[in-house]
């Protein structure tokens, strides 16, 4: 009996650290076009994260299920549109315009059953480190929702009392004097995974950058050699206005990369990147790692400082445009995965379905029903998995200027509908990236088929739309 209790332990033991580790960098704010991997020209420098691109898959055409954070961050933990629960403006944003915005669910109810729960249940060691505003109270935190560790996550949205301790964070002890939020993470992470793997179980480090969130802080010395560069830099740092919802001032929109505060916030995130990829190297175990890189939203183009430009991509942060949405998009597994770039639409809702197949662990349809595995396209970026379209739906008037709407992407084609009075804009994304040329009146049967998509898609997940104000009309419905 002794033996066979033996053996079965061993067996155990072998079949949980043959599973892979995974590594998740979750970037707050962070633009398409923000990283050289994607932007040869950026401002930036992120060596660690082109390095990982490089040595990944790179989607060219990876988006975030919402133009805001909270609904992407929800996205990702349950592999469904954030449409299906009402969560889709940041927690908890109730800006009105000339109507009042749909209504609005501020947590991520218990219920769900979260990928780090799957792989909790699976045998893995899990821990989050960072931003995670997913709920308003402890009970909605981290430790609740499949974490066996939470190192800074909490309900804020921005760091509570900024990038340098001491911070006014729950979830961060043994503060030391000026250290920067950043390195803190990265620095805790290092550790998290030492001690992770000296156990033996596969683990799961889920790092939640604040950067680049505002406020716009930066060591001071990295700040002064951006601000050096950027003097060489000419041109206009600002370009045309972008109309917003009637009867709202307009927001200016930044065109040029030079803001120095930002580029040393991104250099910082990468640094810490880098971190975590030298100590898998470090313990060797890389090639059993899978790693995933994105962002909950696109840059910050329009509000806020305005501190970096989407160009050619049209508005950013809170915007359905592509600035908004479109993201950087980035996985690899060396066992199994060789690098290659892959231009198939993907969506945050795709990362739980992917990490379970990778990890062979079996799917949870019921749960991630809106996302799809990507292991095929993985092997083979020039493949094409079956789906029929993405969709994105923001009921609200977003803190950077952005209008209330939906959009569906179909092939090339992206169909953008507005809440107010339910114009459509149609745009062909190979040719007009920058969504400049709007083609809705000489497509009519594409427009009627795909906004007839985009409406019984509604229907699918209880979308909830603007609802009347004062006196006004009663807004658009579908």
């Amino acid at each position: 009996m002794r033996l066979i209790i033996f053996t079965f332990l061993v067996l155990t033991t072998a079949k949980l650290s043959a599973r892979p580790n995974i590594v998740f960098f979750l970037v707050d704010d962070l633009g398409y076009m923000d990283i050289g991997a994607y932007n040869p020209k950026t401002f930036y420098k992120t060596p660690n994260i082109d390095r990982l691109a490089a040595t990944g898959v790179k989607f060219t055409n990876g988006y975030a299920a919402n133009p805001v954070c909270s609904p992407t961050r929800y996205s990702i933990m349950t592999g469904k549109y954030p449409s299906r629960i009402g969560a889709t403006n940041w927690f908890s944003g109730t800006r009105s315009g000339k109507f009042k915005p749909a209504p609005l669910t501020s947590k991520m109810p218990l219920s769900e059953f979260t990928l780090a729960e799957a792989l909790k249940e699976a045998g893995y060691r899990t821990a989050f480190l960072g931003k995670w505003h997913l709920g308003p109270t402890p009970e909605f935190w981290p430790e609740n929702q499949g974490f066996d560790i939470n190192i800074g996550g909490h309900n804020r949205g921005s760091p509570p009392g900024g990038y340098f301790s001491p911070y006014k964070n729950p979830r961060l002890k043994n503060l030391k004097d000026g250290e920067y939020l950043t390195d803190r993470l990265a620095d805790e992470a290092l550790e998290t995974i030492d001690t992770f793997h000296a156990k033996e179980n596969p683990f799961l480090i889920y790092l939640s950058f604040y950067n680049v969130h505002t406020p716009l802080q930066a060591p001071k010395e990295m700040v002064q050699k951006y601000q050096e560069q950027a003097k060489n830099i000419e041109g206009a740092e600002f370009g045309p206005e972008e109309q917003v919802w009637p009867g709202a001032k307009k927001r200016r929109v930044r065109i040029l990369q030079k803001h120095a505060t930002y580029a040393a916030m991104v250099e910082k995130m990468d640094q810490a990147v880098g971190k975590v990829l030298n100590k898998l190297t470090e313990l060797g175990i890389e090639k059993e790692t899978i790693i995933c890189f994105t962002s909950d939203n696109g840059g910050l183009s329009t509000s806020e400082g305005s501190p970096t430009s989407n160009l050619p991509l049209r508005g950013g942060k809170g915007w359905v445009y592509e600035g908004g949405i479109r993201e950087p998009f980035i996985i690899k597994y060396p066992s199994i995965i060789n690098a290659g770039i892959s231009d198939v639409p993907v969506i945050s809702t795709d990362f739980y379905p992917t990490i379970l197949e990778l990890a062979k662990i079996d799917q949870r349809p019921e749960q991630h029903l809106d996302g799809i595995s990507l292991v095929t396209v993985l092997k083979d970026p020039k493949s094409n998995p079956k789906r029929d379209s993405l969709y994105w739906h923001y009921p609200h008037y977003s803190n950077q200027g952005g209008f209330p709407g939906g959009a569906i992407r179909e092939g090339k084609m992206k169909l953008i509908e507005r809440y107010e009075d339910g114009r459509i804009h149609l745009f062909d994304l190979n040719n007009d990236p920058g969504e400049r040329n709007d083609i809705a009146e000489m497509n009519p049967k594409t427009v009627l088929s795909m906004r007839t998509k985009l409406h019984k898609w509604y229907k699918q997940v209880n979308a909830k739309f603007l609802q009347p104000k004062g006196s006004n009309i009663d807004p658009w419905k579908p």
